[in-house]
């Protein structure tokens, strides 16, 4: 009886390791494969999974009638997917926005952010960037009559509207201390807000402000820009090999007209 209970218990340890090896290799297995960057991740999956804006009018907007999301940022994802994979049609679109694309990024959830994304150095810390693939400039949209002109007649009891997590934000309340700020989640919200007048302008890139423009003739562009907006494509820190890939097909793009093409396409009024 000792015996039957001891070979039982046996058993029952064997099988228990077996299981813990048999766990611990499918962990290994998942989580090393042959990939050892993010080039060799994408390549390895043959499909590149990007976040792009999709409230965003001439760079990533999301169409009602076809559920496609289109614009500048999509078809310099899908040019990017040419030139790593091959097939333009490689690729997985994800909707982010200013405040959710980093986390979604450093989370794995995309392999890269094509979003109206300026690079700077605090941003840096936190991912790495391409080369300038748009150079844009932050501007103010206000309703056509407004007194406001410029930059300079943003003052105490003036609401300007920004979106949470953008630069936009940070650069309104730096060069207009005095005015109040009011941030929401996105474009489409902050657009709507100006529009029901919860404020008395809209703040962000003259690029997005276009598209806004662009959208309802009530609405126009004042005072030029005050900043400088490069935007860059960012990867996880740490993936040089994705950053060249990048880079190489930004490069081939501009050299190829391809870049030109696009951009005519979608940046017509700048």
């Amino acid at each position: 009886m000792f015996k039957s209970k001891a070979s039982k218990l046996a058993g029952v340890l064997l099988l228990s390791a077996s299981m813990l090896l048999a766990a611990c290799g499918k962990s290994d297995e998942k989580t090393s494969g042959t990939a050892t960057n993010g080039l060799d991740q994408i390549k390895e999956r043959d499909k590149i999974v990007v976040g792009v804006k999709y409230d965003t009018r001439l760079f990533g907007l999301k169409n009602p009638s076809t559920g496609e999301v289109e614009g500048f940022d999509i078809d310099i994802s899908k040019e990017l997917a040419k030139e790593i994979l091959g097939d333009e049609k490689k690729i997985e679109f994800k909707e982010v926005t200013s405040k959710t694309r980093i986390p979604m990024l450093n989370n794995g959830d995309i392999d890269m952010i094509v979003a109206t994304m300026t690079i700077s150095e605090e941003r840096k810390k936190e991912v790495d960037f391409s080369d300038v693939y748009f150079d844009a400039g932050q501007s103010l949209l206000v309703k056509k009559g407004s007194p406001i002109k410029s930059i300079e007649d943003l003052n105490k009891g003036t609401k300007v509207l920004a979106v949470k997590g953008s630069t936009s934000a940070l650069n309104i309340r730096e060069k207009a201390p005095d005015t109040t700020v009011l941030e929401f989640e996105n474009y489409t919200e902050a657009f709507t807000a100006l529009k029901s007048g919860q404020g008395d302008a809209l703040t962000t890139d003259d690029s997005i402000l276009y598209g806004m423009a662009d959208q309802d003739s009530n609405y126009q562009l004042v005072g030029g820009t005050f900043t400088d907006e490069p935007y860059g494509i960012a990867v996880k820190k740490g993936n040089k090999e994705l950053v060249d890939a990048i880079n190489d097909a930004l490069k081939k793009m501009k050299d190829n007209g391809k870049y030109d093409e696009i951009h005519k396409k979608w940046i017509k009024a700048n």
